[in-house]
């Protein structure tokens, strides 16, 4: 199937800004085009931090209306988001309470209260889900205690993604992807854990069927049709945004390990089986769902949210172009940091904890704003180095290959340090990954491609895809 006339549409939406993005076939390489873009964030509600559910949902049917007006009217369309937050549904099928979000802190000390019913060491081999206290596990425990009304008067939960697709087609239905981040599900079954549900005295009857990504939930409920102005069915991608982006890797046919880079860089590889010994749990690795009942066996590494904090205290007077460029004229600096010490996670200025670091551990102090730029991707090479060494023990497999996807693939300097750190060829692109792999779940739904292999070999034909030796 090559043809212009068919469009599929993938909703991607962060915790700063959501954007459609429309995707087909020309020529027989797939193309995207941007037709809508909204801003997201967390808002104060009688002291919570919640999300502005009414909103983001209206920006979901502006962007749909765009399709229509640009007569460009998607076969499909699918929503990821990030992980862990959810939103409970009333008797009545409307929201019912807050969409607290994840940095909410209603789930401080709530590890401590799930430890009285299993052992941390037990979670993690029953779930195989690193620990971060905003999972769904410790927001759920958070209510129970806090709010118990309102966990005895929901009927469902549904996470976020979830919601949406309920709010456009009246299913109420789990994706696996998205579950899997709540710490709630069973690796060997694929479906949520019961037994653990029934020890944390969390009500079994809100926990929706579970379904894995690709299903087809059903067509658009007549009033949205009417209000956006056309049908087309609606498709649960992998809805995790990273188990999108991880869809769209197009090196993973040869052996390679994945970076999907951004704020955070999540470090991984796709697996068959999950992996939740001890060994696995000390070195915080985690075991989210993936497509096809893969496993993203990945660690979370402070990424180029250091970057980031210095080009805003600089008052964005450098690109991150520039940026790498300075950094590459102090490639000798040789002081080094732990990218993901807690004293890097929300420092004031970001500038002065790296200078900090650097006297407290006996290092030469970086001065110059290439010598600090050149510190910190020196550090975060570094670091996926020794992650690399990590994955590679644990599972006892050699990995030829990294792919680094997302928007600091783009990171010229940094892809060739990773290259010398690593010893391993890298793979530079698409930026674009999430959306991509979110549109390729529709695709697949609709037979364009055969299998997850070959979409990832067309997606390696159809964007720029750099090479670092």
């Amino acid at each position: 199937m090559d043809s212009m006339s068919k469009y599929y549409l993938a909703i991607d939406i962060g915790a700063s800004s959501g954007r459609h993005i429309l995707g087909f076939l020309e020529n027989g390489k797939m193309k995207i085009e941007e037709v809508h873009r909204f801003d997201n964030g967390m808002t104060d509600n009688n002291g919570k931090k919640c999300w502005d559910t009414e909103k983001l949902f209206s920006e979901i049917k502006n962007g749909m209306k765009k399709c229509k007006e640009m007569g460009k009217v998607p076969t499909s369309v699918s929503i990821d988001t990030w992980g862990v937050d959810f939103v409970l549904i009333g008797a009545d099928g409307k929201r019912f309470g807050d969409a607290v979000g994840y940095r909410d802190n209603r789930t401080k000390s709530m590890d401590k209260e799930v430890y009285k019913y299993i052992s941390e060491a037990s979670l993690y081999e029953r779930t195989g889900i690193q620990k971060q206290l905003y999972n769904t596990i410790y927001q759920l425990m958070a209510l129970k205690i806090n709010e118990p009304e309102t966990l005895d008067n929901a009927s469902t939960l549904l996470f976020t993604p979830d919601y949406y697709h309920y709010l456009l087609t009246g299913v109420k239905a789990a994706e696996y992807t998205i579950a899997s981040t709540g710490q709630l599900v069973n690796p060997m079954t694929k479906d949520w854990d019961y037994e653990l549900i029934d020890c944390l005295g969390f009500p079994r009857n809100i926990f929706p069927k579970m379904y894995k990504p690709g299903t087809i939930l059903g067509n658009l409920l007549p009033k949205i049709q009417e209000e956006v102005g056309f049908d087309c069915k609606v498709i649960m991608p992998a809805s995790h945004d990273t188990a999108s982006a991880v869809m769209a890797v197009p090196a993973m046919g040869i052996d390679s390990v994945y970076i999907s880079s951004g704020t955070w860089s999540l470090m991984g590889v796709e697996l068959k089986k999950a992996i939740c010994t001890k060994d696995s749990m000390r070195a915080n690795f985690t075991n989210e769902g993936g497509y096809d009942y893969r496993y993203r066996f990945l660690k979370n590494i402070m990424g180029l949210w250091m970057i980031q904090s210095i080009r805003g205290e600089l008052g964005k007077k450098y690109s991150y172009a520039e940026l790498c460029e300075m950094a590459e004229e102090e490639k000798d600096f040789p002081s080094r940091v732990d990218v993901n010490d807690d004293c890097f996670f929300a420092p004031e200025s970001m500038i002065d904890a790296i200078k900090d670091y650097c006297k407290k551990t006996n290092q030469k102090v970086p001065e110059s704003v290439g010598e600090i730029a050149a510190v910190v991707y020196q550090s975060l090479a570094t670091c996926y180095g020794k992650t690399i060494d990590e994955i590679e023990n644990i599972t006892g497999k050699r990995y030829e290959a990294i792919n680094i996807i997302g928007g600091g693939s783009n990171a010229d300097y940094l892809n060739k340090l990773t290259a010398k750190c690593t010893g391993k060829t890298v793979y530079a692109g698409p930026s674009e990954a999430t959306a991509i792999g979110n549109l390729v779940a529709g695709m697949l739904a609709d037979r364009v491609f055969e299998n997850l292999d070959e979409a990832r070999k067309n997606i390696f034909e159809s964007f720029e895809v750099k090479t670092y030796m």
